[in-house]
């Protein structure tokens, strides 16, 4: 069970400020910072928001979140997952400020999930369901990539569903690409991965963080082809707004329309994506969990109102909402981050770029950016997952598998739904398969039936155990045994009941041992008792 005080034993600011934690955390989040820039622009832009709005909606999700949040390596900041309801939602509701005020709402709804610690539900996510959600995002990363390593940047950067918005999915962009590649996006794409796996190899050299090597090489590399045939082009760079004053600055910021706060259609989108911003985020939670080396848990509900307060202060001051992201957490996990202190500090290095440095941050190109991601999406998607799972058996690859097809083929959330609906087909397979076990003793003419139910009998079970039952030949001695359950269905006793009542017909007689009338359903007990 999820632990509150899981994610942060040891107590403190001062722990998230050790040295060795400062020495992973500082490099880390350069990298997530350098893969969060592109996609919080990409996902503006899909969205139909200002480019902005994708920008804040990153600080926010790396500094309010990331500082309230439990979790020590997810990041949060503008999904991909979202971008389809939050167009249609614009367009629906007629402006951004009236939008704005919906993202508020939503950010209200997941503060009160939390308060009813609602969070719990993210425990019920089976292992082989996260685990092919990963392993999809991996693939679809290395697709959604490819186009960009090749020079080719007609869908948006980081857009993590199989269709597009400009009419074109996954395949056909990666069919464009191979037909109008750029040479200098592929020489440096290459070379970056080549740095991204031999860098750290080398000790000495890996005391600077390889990502940061990457983008080096990369804006030495557009300098270098600049003015060439192959040279890359402006919409194969990152771009930032360039602000040039304070006015210009707070010249961004957008204000909610209250006046919407009781409109049904206001309150209908707030909802939506107060559910599925909350699913997203205890998905990526779960699945970094997983991935984390230190193997920490996050405490679910404080999620909630971690995000709930994010997409509040998003709303109000004219941000995108926001969840916990695979992609730039999987980032951070890869690239060494070790506590929060990483995705605050992206935050406040969005936040500076946008300030103080968007023509340099303007230099970098996007192919030695979608080099970094290539590589996260191996990992994540690595060939020995696969491999593992499958050793598991059947009723964990098959989830698996088909997760991982529907998050490539169709979006996230309807792949795990997919993945989950496959998984519990098993499970239920599986718990009508295991019920009780029976022995059966030859005594002279009669034979001796032992049923030992199990510790849990669920109504999931009548129908077998009723199977069972009507099987036994006539002219038998049956003992049905319930020392060792807790709990019985009443459905299952009533089925049990009467069989012993009308089971004399047939010459059978029943014995029921330790079985009684009526169970209550047990008490988990979850007080923490302290050793010390």
């Amino acid at each position: 069970m999820k632990n509150s005080n899981s994610a942060s034993v040891g107590g403190g600011i001062g722990k998230y400020l050790q040295a060795k934690n400062l020495k992973a955390d500082l490099p880390s989040s350069i990298v997530v910072f350098l893969v969060a820039l592109p996609l919080c622009l990409g996902i503006a832009l899909a969205s139909g928001a200002p480019l902005f709005a994708g920008l804040l909606t990153g600080i926010i999700g790396g500094v309010v979140v990331g500082a309230i949040s439990g979790s020590q390596l997810s990041v949060s900041g503008p999904a991909a997952g979202l971008t389809t309801i939050v167009l249609a939602s614009i367009t629906s509701l007629g402006d951004y400020q009236t939008f704005l005020m919906a993202v508020v709402l939503a950010g209200v709804f997941q503060l009160l999930l939390g308060v009813i610690k609602a969070g719990t539900i993210g425990n019920y996510f089976p292992s082989s369901v996260i685990e092919g959600m990963l392993a999809g995002i991996g693939i679809l990363l290395i697709m959604k990539q490819l186009p960009h390593a090749l020079g080719v940047d007609s869908d948006f950067f980081g857009d993590e569903s199989f269709f597009q918005t400009d009419g074109e999915n996954t395949f056909s962009a990666l069919g464009n690409a191979m037909q109008h590649f750029t040479l200098a996006a592929i020489v440096i794409s290459v070379v970056s991965i080549l740095i991204l796996v031999f860098w750290p190899k080398f000790k000495k050299l890996a005391v600077v963080p390889a990502p940061l090597v990457v983008v080096i090489v990369g804006i030495f590399g557009a300098i270098v082809f600049n003015g060439s045939a192959g040279a890359l082009k402006e919409s194969q760079m990152v771009k930032i707004p360039v602000v040039n004053s304070a006015s210009e600055f707070f010249g961004l910021f957008t204000t909610p329309n209250f006046s919407a706060f009781l409109n049904p259609k206001v309150l209908m989108v707030a909802l939506t994506i107060g559910v599925v911003a909350s699913l997203e985020t205890l998905l990526s939670v779960e699945a970094v969990d997983k991935i984390d080396p230190l193997k920490r848990v996050t405490p679910t509900n404080r999620e909630l109102l971690a995000q709930g307060l994010g997409n509040i202060a998003s709303g109000m001051l004219g941000g995108l909402p926001m969840t916990a992201v695979i992609v730039r957490s999987s980032a951070n996990v890869n690239a060494g981050g070790r506590t929060k202190v990483s995705a605050i500090v992206h935050g406040l290095l969005l936040l500076l770029s946008l300030l103080f440095i968007p023509s340099l941050i303007n230099m970098i190109p996007l192919s030695c950016l979608a080099a970094i991601l290539l590589v996260t999406g191996y990992k994540l998607a690595r060939i020995s997952l696969f491999k593992h799972m499958y050793r598991k058996g059947w009723d964990q690859f098959i989830p698996f598998v088909v997760t991982v097809v529907g998050v490539v083929g169709i979006d996230l959330l309807k792949g795990v739904g997919i993945g989950m609906a496959v998984s519990i087909f098993y499970l239920l397979r599986t718990n009508m398969r295991n019920p009780f076990f029976y022995r059966v003793q030859e005594e002279g003419n009669k034979k001796n039936i032992r049923i030992k139910l199990a510790e849990e009998v669920s109504f999931l079970n009548k129908a077998s155990i009723q199977v069972l039952l009507s099987k036994i030949p006539d002219e038998t001695n049956v003992i049905i045994d319930g020392s060792n359950s807790r709990y019985i269905d009443p459905d299952v006793l009533e089925a049990i009941y009467n069989y012993k009542h009308n089971a004399y017909t047939k010459g059978i007689i029943v014995t029921l041992e330790n079985i009684k009338k009526s169970y209550s359903i047990p008490k988990l007990n979850t007080k923490i008792i302290d050793q010390n």
